[in-house]
């Protein structure tokens, strides 16, 4: 009886690491040899990614270029001549001039439409899968072909789509929209809102759905109003997402190249040339290796900044919380 018990004991005991077989107990804590597992995925990244960044750096502090032919140098003229170029402080301009009302535009329009989206669909209305569906096409446009897109609807001519428009309401002439050097960046940053507002929008959509209907129902029994639930329920609950999405689009923003470049080609003169388009320019048209590598650092040390503010302040909400 005795030994019968100890059987049944054995048997339902639950397995010890004397009772594993010797060739598995490497598998009992993967993390242990999980470097012949990582190391093809970090020599693949150091070749497409850690080496172009150590080249490009490498580069701006050299005056390299495929003009002269002569051996470069080492040398900080490459930084000064960034820092005191009227031309480089132009693009900047032009570039934070971009990226502002793109971002905020994008960032309002989309939230709005997708309070717009997910109260149709609360309310049972039809048509919003389409909605969405539309919206997922805007945003997976490239963004040469939305650059082409927007420069048919732009056209200086009587079959310009907007010049037609606009004298069907009575204008007469035809708006220089990208001739005018006033008034082509205020285009391409229309152009770009209208294609930013799509990822906005399904962030924005995607953020609202996490928020449970039994608070909307608690607020409306208490007595709020839609302004009220809107400034203390939504948004508040909504403010990491907001977060996420104003660093994403503004980080986007910053690196913004085919559209521009389809649209303007940065023109007329340099009135649309922003920061990544005048990096193009530089190593590509100009052939200027280092001054080109130059604006990319200063290119990357915007987004790694901007970066940095997002997860500080990620850091700071969890602390809050």
């Amino acid at each position: 009886m005795t030994t019968s018990l100890s059987a049944e004991a054995t048997s339902t005991r639950p397995p010890t690491r004397q009772d594993r077989p010797p060739g598995r107990d490497r598998f009992a804590h993967p993390g242990r040899a999980a470097w012949p597992w990582l190391l093809p995925l970090g020599l693949l990244l150091a070749l497409v990614l850690v080496y172009p960044v150590v080249e490009i750096v490498r580069l701006s502090f050299t005056d390299a270029s495929l003009v002269s032919g002569e051996p470069y140098r080492f040398t900080l003229d490459t930084y000064r001549s960034l820092a005191r170029g009227t031309d480089f402080q132009q693009t900047l301009g032009i570039t934070f001039v971009f990226v502002l009302f793109s971002t905020v535009f994008q960032l309002l329009i989309g939230f709005a439409a997708a309070l717009l989206v997910h109260g149709a669909e609360r309310r049972g209305l039809r048509g919003t899968v389409v909605t969405r569906a539309v919206v997922m096409a805007a945003w997976a446009i490239p963004g040469v072909v939305i650059g082409v897109i927007w420069g048919l609807l732009y056209q200086e001519t009587g079959s310009g789509i907007l010049n037609h428009g606009l004298s069907l309401l009575g204008f007469s002439g035809q708006a220089p929209f990208l001739s005018d050097p006033d008034l082509a960046l205020t285009s391409v940053i229309v152009a770009n809102v209208w294609r930013g507002t799509a990822f906005s929008m399904i962030l924005c959509y995607a953020g609202l759905k996490t928020i449970p209907d039994d608070v909307y129902e608690a607020a409306r029994i208490d007595g709020a109003r839609a302004h009220q639930i809107l400034g203390r329920i939504t948004v508040p609950l909504m403010l990491p997402i907001l977060t996420t999405t104003l660093v994403l689009v503004v980080v986007e923003t910053f690196n913004t190249f085919d559209m521009v470049l389809a649209l303007t080609g940065g023109g007329p003169g340099t009135a649309t040339q922003v920061l990544a388009l005048g990096v193009y320019d530089e190593l590509f048209n100009q052939l200027n290796l280092g001054r080109g590598a130059a604006m990319a650092v200063v290119l990357m040390a915007l987004n790694v900044v901007m970066i940095a503010l997002y997860l500080r302040l990620v850091e700071r909400q969890e602390g809050v919380a």
